[in-house]
Order: structure tokens, then sequence, then C-alpha cells
């Protein structure tokens, strides 16, 4: 267990093989089906089938326990890299779909941009922050919201805190743009499509061969996953999937979210809207804020189920929700340890602030990032390992387990 995506006792205290949870399962399709029907209606077809997306994204987040927040600290802590190993393959796949159509500028004729971040004194802060709250809160931004969609309550608080984070980052991020940068830097742009596609594919290679090499040296032998007790249609309804058929499942699924939305998946901007539309609810003048000027004014003023990524982040829980029940997992805990609790509140608003300031999370600038080509993808890469070292040396002080052989 010690590749999963977030830590083990977030996700469920229900074990393996109680069977489906047929209520929850009902209530999870109900949504899913329902939610991508109204939003068709509303606004367009695209809107509920990036609703539906994201729920894909939640039941193969849940079902491979894929994610980065464990990946990264069993390595930092035991040298294991599985979880980074299939990183790797995700955004291998990822820089192979993308590159050609983000050259092109078009994808099946529809216009399409990649996601791109000033590299500089904000942004590798951010980072360094986000990498710091993964660790404390217990997870990345798909990794808070899947486990919060599967039933883990203090997963809840780690979401409330990282919608205040991204909130005050927000208000805060005019400053940290001013701060020295050398801007955005595409390297399709720069290089041209094939020489960055070549050098993005050798540095994730040389990233997977240095997994393999450090781990054989602590270890003796490389180790993958568990075997699955359950195959076939039953192991593809009730998990867990593969660490690799996630990986591909996530890559094919950004690439569809760029079709669809025009640009690549992410997650906390619609953070920092919720929160800015709770602070305007309770009389803040969010709308005088910088961040809320030129294009995003009209974000602060839609409904919420207008903006792309927000309805993308409800099907993330509502596809991850449906995962639990299928598995039979969907078993929230309400007991939450005092110090546990600390850190989920700390961890949450480091990775809220630090998303802000990043252009981004693992998922924004780190995966979408390195799959738009974009050089601060890489520096969010570097930044938030490091943070992610800090946070998994802090652990144990919160009470907070670090996994070893």
């Amino acid at each position: 267990m010690t590749d999963m995506s977030v830590d083990a006792p977030l996700l469920s205290g229900r074990p393996v093989g109680l069977g489906i949870n047929g209520k929850v399962t009902a209530i999870a399709l109900a949504l899913l089906a329902g939610g991508a029907v109204a939003l068709a209606y509303v606004f367009a077809w695209r809107q509920g089938a990036l609703y539906l997306l994201g729920g894909a994204f939640g039941l193969t987040l849940y079902h491979a326990l894929f994610g980065f927040t464990s990946a990264w600290r069993v390595f930092i802590s035991d040298r294991r890299g599985t979880g980074l190993r299939a990183q790797m393959i995700m955004l291998a796949i990822a820089v192979l779909l993308f590159f050609p159509a983000l050259d092109h500028g078009t994808l099946f004729g529809q216009p399409v941009r990649g996601e791109y971040g000033a590299v500089g004194v904000g942004m590798l802060t951010g980072a360094f922050l986000f990498g710091l709250g993964m660790q404390l809160g217990g997870g990345c931004a798909s990794g808070t919201l899947y486990t919060a969609g599967g039933g883990n309550t203090r997963m809840f608080v780690t979401l409330a805190m990282f919608i205040a984070g991204s909130t005050i980052g927000a208000r805060h991020l005019p400053w940290w743009t001013a701060q020295p940068n050398i801007g955005p830097q595409p390297l399709i742009e720069k290089l041209g499509m094939v020489p960055a596609l070549a050098l993005s594919l050798l540095a994730m290679a040389g990233i997977y061969a240095l997994t393999v090499f450090l781990e054989k040296r602590r270890h003796g032998e490389l180790r993958g996953g568990a075997p699955s007790k359950v195959h076939g249609w039953r192991r593809f309804l009730e998990g867990p999937w593969p660490l690799v058929a996630g990986a591909i499942a996530l890559a094919i699924g950004n690439f569809a979210t760029l079709y669809l939305a025009g640009r690549p998946w992410g997650i906390t901007s619609a953070f920092a809207l919720w929160g800015s539309k709770i602070a305007a609810f309770s009389g803040v003048d969010v709308a005088s804020w910088p961040y809320w000027q030129g294009a995003r004014a009209a974000s602060l003023k839609d409904s919420v189920f207008a903006d792309i990524t927000s309805v993308m982040d409800f099907g993330i829980v509502v596809g991850a929700l449906l995962a639990a029940a299928l598995a039979g997992k969907f078993s929230p805990q309400w007991k939450i340890a005092p110090r546990s609790l600390l850190a989920a509140i700390l961890g949450g608003l480091l990775l809220g602030y630090g998303a802000r300031l990043a252009y981004g999370c693992n998922i924004g600038a780190y995966f979408s990032g390195i799959a738009s080509g974009s050089l601060h993808g890489w520096f969010w890469l570097v930044a938030a390992f490091l943070g992610n070292i800090l946070g998994t040396q802090l652990r144990p002080l919160f009470g907070l387990s670090v996994e070893r052989s």
C-alpha cells in the first residue's frame, strides 16, 4: 500500500470485499446523469460532457489510487519509485498527444491553447508552499477532491482550508507577480515542436531511470503494486486498477479536456472562485481586487456551473463517490485526531495559497504545464518536491505516518 497517491487511512475504513453499496452507487449515478443533462440543457453540451469527464477523472483517481502526495513521500523516505514512474508515463503520453495539437493551434477543428506561467520568485515560492501543504494536508488538489468524494471527512477540512487559502492567494497575487520573473517560457515556441518534445521525453526518461537506480540501490530490486484479488469486469468496476492504467486514462482524459474546453485540465482556479463568491456574499468587495479585473470579472458574476473548472471539480467528487460505492468502501469516519486536524488546516491553507502563486497545482501547473510544453511546469516540479521533503520531515510532529519498508 505504500505507493498510494494519498495517505492510506484517508480513503476508507471499510475493507475490500463487502460488495457494492447499491444505494450510494444509485445516488452517484443519478448525480452524474442528471447533472450532465441539466448542464447540457442550461449551458451547452460541452459543459455536460466536461462534468462527465470530471466524473471519469474521479473514478480513475480513486480506483487507481493515482496521485502525487504519497507517491512522492515514499520516494523521499524510502526510495520506492513506482508512483513517480507512473507519473512519468502519464506525462510522456500527454506530451505525445498535446504537442502536435498545440503546435498546430487546433484539435479536430477546435482552437486550443496550453497552460503557461511565468517562471520567477512568486511561482517558485507558491510551488514550495504547495508541496509542503501536500504532506500536511494529506493530499494534492486532485487527491483532496477524490478522497473527500470517497467519504473521508478529514479531507473536507483540507478542502475548506484549500478554498480559503486560494482566496487569500488571489488577493495577494498581484504583489507576487510583480516580483522578479522571466515570464512564461513556452518550449514549443522557443525550440520548435520536435526539439521540445525530444527534450521533454528525455527529461522524463531521466527521472524514470533515476528512480529505478535509487530504488535498486536501496532495496536491491523494484517493487510493483500488490496483486489484485479481483479480475476482469469486477476489477474494472470495483478496483483497484494498476497505476499504469491510471496514468494512461488520466493522460487521455486531459487530452479530451483540451478538446472540450480548449485548454488543459485544471482544478484550483475554481477554489479561488468559490471562496471569493463566499467572501462577496459576506460583504467583502471582492470585485475590486485586481485578480478579478478583466477576463475573470465575468466568472465572479456568473453561476459557478458556468465555470468549466468548477463543473469538472464537482464531477471529480461525484466520480470518486461512485468509485467508493462500487468498491464497497464508502464509510465516512467522523473522528479526527486533534494534531491531524491541525495539519489538515495548515496544509489546506498552504495548498490553496501556494496554488494561486504558482499558476496552479499538481494538475494545472505540473501535469498540464508540462503537457503544454511550459518551462514553469518543470520548475514547479522541483520547487514542490523540495516542499514535500520538508513536509515529510514535519509529518511526525502532527502524528502523521511516514512509510518505510
